[in-house]
C-alpha cells in the first residue's frame, strides 16, 4: 500500500465521518499553489474556505509564528501577554467601531459569544427572556455550536440536533418588510446578520439593505450583530464588508482570514455593549492564544493595506469576466454574485445540484474549488493572487467543466479519479 493510500485508509477508519474529503492529501503550498503526496499540483480558489487570504505559507506570517514559537505559546487568561493585548487594540482601531474585543479559537465561538452578549445585554436592559429574541436570515450560516446552528437558518444543519435553544426567529435575507413585521412586537433584542451570505449561496445584501436593518434595530431598541468571518478581512474590497454599506453595526464577529490559517476568532464589541460583560460572564482557555494573536497581528496589517484591495478589486473583475467568457462557452451559469474575492457562479436548471460534481472534475484538472450548497461554485481565492496564477487557474477551471460536459454527454458515471491530465484551455 502507497503512503497515500494508507493515509486515505486512516481517514475513512479514524476520522467520525461528519466530512466527505477529496481523495488526496495535501503535502504542501505556496502563495495560490498546492501539491499533493503524488507530486501533483493544484491552484487553490477555496482558500482553506476563504482562511487562507494570503496563501498558503505567507513569509510574514511564517516569520511571526517562528519568532513567538521561540518565545511564549500559552499562559492562558489569567495572566496577560503581549501579542494579544496589541492585537486587541489594533482590531478596534481598524474597526471604526469597537472599544473592546473578545479574542476565542473559530468563528462559532465568536458567534457563541455574540449570542450571550446579546442576552447579557437584553438582560440588563430589564428585558423578560421572552423579549430576549435574535433574528437571523435564512441561508444564513453562523456555525456549528448548538447555539449557533440554531441561529443558522438552514434546516439541514439543525435536523437531529433538537430540542434547539429557544429565542431564535427568522425571515428572508434582503426583505426589510418581514424583518420589520418580525420586530413589530418589541421582542428583539438583536438582529444577526452576514453581510454577504457564504454558505446561503455567495449571496450579498442588497443595496441599503444592511441600512435599512440599522434603522429597524434604532427603532425597536435591537442590537446589530455582523458576522464577517468569511465576508471580512478584505474578502470584498475592504476590510469589513460592511463598510460598503455605511451601517454601523453594535457588534462583529470575525474569524477565518484574520489567522491566515492559524485558528483565531474575535468578537468587536462597540459602546452600546462594550461594558456589558464583567468578571466571569464568559471566558475561553485558548483564546487570545500568543501564537494565534501575533500572526493575527501580520495578517490584519497585510490585508488592512491597500496593494491588497487593489488586487482584489482587479482580480475580481478578471474572474468575472472569465466566467462570463465560459458561460457563453458552456451555458452552465444562471448567475454570477459576490462582492470583490466572494463569488458564487450559480448552476442554471439543467446543470442544478450538480456543484457538488463539478467540483471533482476541477480537482482532477488541478483546480480547488468549493461549493456553496448543491447550485453554486464558490469562488475564494488568496487575496494576494497574482495574475500568472490566477489565469492559470481560470484556464484549469474550464478545462475541468469541459471534462464535467463531455462526461455528461457520453453517459458516464459521476465517479471522477483523483488527479488527471486534462489539457489546459488557454486563449
Amino acid at each position: 500500500m502507497t503512503d497515500t493510500s494508507h493515509l486515505l485508509a486512516l481517514g475513512h477508519e479514524r476520522y467520525l465521518p461528519i466530512y466527505r474529503p477529496r481523495d488526496l492529501i495535501l503535502e504542501r503550498g505556496q502563495g495560490a499553489r498546492l501539491w499533493d503526496t503524488e507530486g501533483h499540483d493544484y491552484i487553490d480558489f477555496g482558500a482553506g474556505i476563504a482562511v487562507c487570504s494570503l496563501g498558503h505559507c505567507d513569509p510574514d506570517l511564517v516569520a511571526a509564528l517562528h519568532e513567538q514559537g521561540g518565545r511564549l505559546w500559552h499562559t492562558s487568561n489569567v495572566f496577560y501577554s503581549e501579542p494579544p493585548l496589541r492585537l486587541a487594540e489594533e482590531l478596534v482601531a481598524a474597526s471604526r467601531f469597537a472599544e473592546r474585543v473578545f479574542l476565542c479559537n473559530s468563528g462559532a465561538e465568536a458567534n457563541e459569544a455574540a449570542i450571550k452578549l446579546v442576552r447579557k445585554w437584553a438582560t440588563a436592559q430589564g428585558r423578560a427572556p421572552e423579549r430576549r429574541v435574535i433574528v437571523s436570515f435564512r441561508g444564513s450560516f453562523h456555525g456549528r455550536t448548538l447555539a449557533a446552528v440554531t441561529a443558522t437558518a438552514q434546516p439541514k444543519y439543525q435536523d437531529g440536533y433538537e430540542p434547539l435553544p429557544g429565542g431564535f426567529r427568522y425571515v428572508d435575507f434582503n426583505d426589510l418588510a418581514q424583518l420589520e413585521t418580525a420586530m413589530a412586537d418589541g421582542d428583539v433584542a438583536a438582529v444577526l446578520v452576514e453581510p454577504v451570505q457564504g454558505e446561503g449561496g455567495v449571496m450579498p445584501a442588497a443595496d441599503g439593505f444592511l441600512q435599512g436593518v440599522r434603522a429597524l434595530c434604532d427603532r425597536h431598541g435591537a442590537l446589530l450583530v455582523l458576522d464577517e468571518i468569511q465576508c471580512g478581512m478584505g474578502r470584498t474590497g475592504v476590510l469589513f464588508a460592511h463598510w460598503h454599506d455605511g451601517a454601523v453595526p453594535d457588534i462583529v464577529t470575525m474569524a477565518k482570514a484574520l489567522g491566515g490559517g492559524f485558528p483565531i476568532g474575535a468578537m468587536l464589541a462597540g459602546p452600546r455593549v462594550a461594558e456589558v460583560m464583567q468578571f466571569g460572564a464568559h471566558g475561553t482557555t485558548f483564546g487570545g492564544n500568543p501564537l494565534a494573536a501575533a500572526v493575527a497581528r501580520v495578517a490584519l496589517r497585510k490585508l488592512a493595506s491597500e496593494p491588497i484591495a487593489a488586487n482584489v478589486r482587479r482580480q475580481a473583475a478578471a474572474i468575472r469576466d472569465a466566467l462570463a467568457a465560459i458561460d457563453e462557452e458552456f451555458g452552465l451559469f444562471s448567475e454570477i454574485r459576490g462582492r470583490g474575492l466572494m463569488l458564487g457562479a450559480a448552476l442554471n436548471q439543467t446543470h442544478a445540484g450538480r456543484a457538488g460534481e463539478i467540483l471533482s472534475y476541477a480537482a482532477a484538472a488541478g483546480l480547488l474549488l468549493l461549493q456553496a450548497g448543491p447550485d453554486v461554485l464558490r469562488l475564494v481565492p488568496p487575496l494576494n493572487i497574482g495574475d500568472d496564477e490566477l489565469e492559470e487557474g481560470l484556464a484549469r477551471l474550464q478545462s475541468g467543466l469541459r471534462a464535467y460536459l463531455d462526461a455528461r454527454s457520453q453517459g458516464r458515471s459521476e465517479q471522477v479519479g483523483s488527479r488527471q491530465s486534462f489539457p489546459l484551455a488557454r486563449e
